[in-house]
């Protein structure tokens, strides 16, 4: 045992053990400062390399984090910690507008889709050594992507956008390699990406999408990725715009061994036309998921790129999972051809509902954001104030914590559960729990 620090050990995998143990039984807390790696060697009697060993090991596996001059220190949240666990607990009788969850009313009956496409398999069975691909989803599926300007590439099915993007960065970077990604930004890549062993680089947004000069500063700085979101961006609302993603497709052109990762989560609860920013450098993936439109169950997401980046990730696939089953896939097919989902009717849906939600804030002199999908965030000058507050009014908002890295606070409402009547009311409690407004621009 050492001194202050419950660190212990002669090898680098001991003392990597030793930290993480502190850490999982809270004798190491978040944000706590792990001593210079000379004393620490020093005290415990071993070579600096050693030290420097284990704390690669432990930033490796999302423990810690390394801040330059201001040393190492345990992450605020653990790489492993699911989702749910972080989440913002709903009491009875709270209203839930934190979730991130689609209106169930706007989302399809799977019933049918599922009965033909196991109809289908009871005929034709699928087996092992077949192509992973159904051939009516490939069909389909690039046949949406050129209809959108998505530069043409091999395919490739995931388990969810978030698998794909992970699978991505694994197979085209190593760790320590930096990452530019949104802030605010999903929360659920904000905290891959030092899950992985990379480093996250935070780059600005607006309602048109990730700022070209920020992205600029983040490659010129040792960025080897760009991770951004098409349309829907979690949490404003930003949708990358015709203009923006010029500005942005110029700045990358001189970077082309930057890795350019765009989510496409939103396609299906979107009418805004898709501006993509693949195909200018060398690797690229475009990530287009059924989610939001279908249902979250599904856990589909196609994944489009170019040839090397696809032949790893299917190569990847091959040794784990094998294929995402063929019976989803047709499952999927079928309620792209049935028309489903009406994309413009629910775009418009989500959109009254976030219009009006700005409008009854803009009239009490709140600012607040939501251009495209289904949430709205809104800058405040006390986040963890305003979250507590609102859920003593009983309105459950998202902190805006979970979504940024360095900007400024603010919220997430989504508005997927907001009646006519729930707009007044929930801008009402928003205003009283922000006290004096201060108006503040995000990113």
């Amino acid at each position: 045992m050492l001194g202050e620090y419950p660190i212990a050990g002669r090898g680098a995998a001991e003392i990597a053990a030793s930290v993480e143990r502190a850490v999982g039984r809270g004798d190491l807390e978040p944000g706590q400062s792990l001593p210079p790696m000379r004393e620490l060697a020093r005290q415990l009697g071993v070579n600096p390399n050693t030290v420097a060993a284990a704390y690669r090991t432990l930033r490796e596996r999302g423990v810690i984090e390394t801040a330059g001059r201001r040393g190492s220190r345990v992450r605020s949240k653990p790489a492993t910690t699911a989702r749910e666990y972080s989440r913002l607990v709903v009491p009875p009788g709270v209203r839930d507008v934190a979730s991130g969850n689609p209106d169930t009313a706007l989302l399809p009956s799977l019933a049918e889709a599922f009965a033909a496409a196991a109809a289908h398999a009871d005929i034709h069975p699928d087996l092992y050594g077949e192509s992973p691909f159904d051939p009516a989803f490939s069909r389909c599926a690039r046949g949406m992507l050129d209809r959108d300007g998505v530069p043409q590439g091999p395919l490739a099915v995931t388990s969810g956008a978030l698998d794909a993007i992970e699978r991505v960065l694994v197979a085209r970077l190593k760790v320590g390699d930096a990452v530019a990604v949104e802030d605010p930004g999903w929360g659920s890549v904000l905290d891959l990406v030092p899950a992985l062993g990379l480093r996250p680089v935070p780059v600005g947004v607006d309602d048109e999408g990730p700022l070209p000069d920020d992205v600029e500063r983040a490659l010129r700085a040792g960025a080897r990725a760009l991770v951004v979101t098409a349309r829907a961006q979690n949490p404003t609302g930003a949708a990358v715009s015709a203009t923006r993603a010029r500005a942005v497709r110029e700045v990358l052109a001189a970077h082309k061994e930057t890795l350019v990762i765009e989510d496409d989560h939103g396609h299906g609860i979107v009418d805004l036309p898709l501006h993509t920013l693949t195909g200018v450098t060398h690797a690229w993936a475009f990530v287009r998921s059924t989610a939001k439109a279908y249902g979250p169950d599904l856990r589909l997401a196609v994944l489009a790129g170019d040839v090397e980046t696809v032949d790893r990730v299917q190569g990847r696939l091959r040794l784990g999972p094998g294929w995402v089953s063929k019976v989803l896939q047709r499952a999927v097919v079928h309620l792209w051809e049935s028309g489903a989902v009406d994309a413009r009717e629910v775009a418009a849906a989500y959109g009254r509902r976030r219009d009006a939600l700005i409008a009854a804030l803009a009239e009490r002199g709140v600012t607040a954001y939501g251009r495209s999908g289904m949430n709205v965030w809104v800058p405040v000058p006390d986040e963890t104030g305003v979250v507590a507050r609102m859920l003593h009014a009983g309105w459950a908002v998202a902190p805006g914590a979970r979504f940024r890295l360095g900007a400024a606070p603010g919220v997430r409402i989504t508005v997927s559960a907001l009646g006519g009547d729930d707009t007044a009311g929930v801008a009402e409690a928003l205003v009283a729990a922000m006290g004096p407004v201060v108006e503040r621009r995000y990113g």
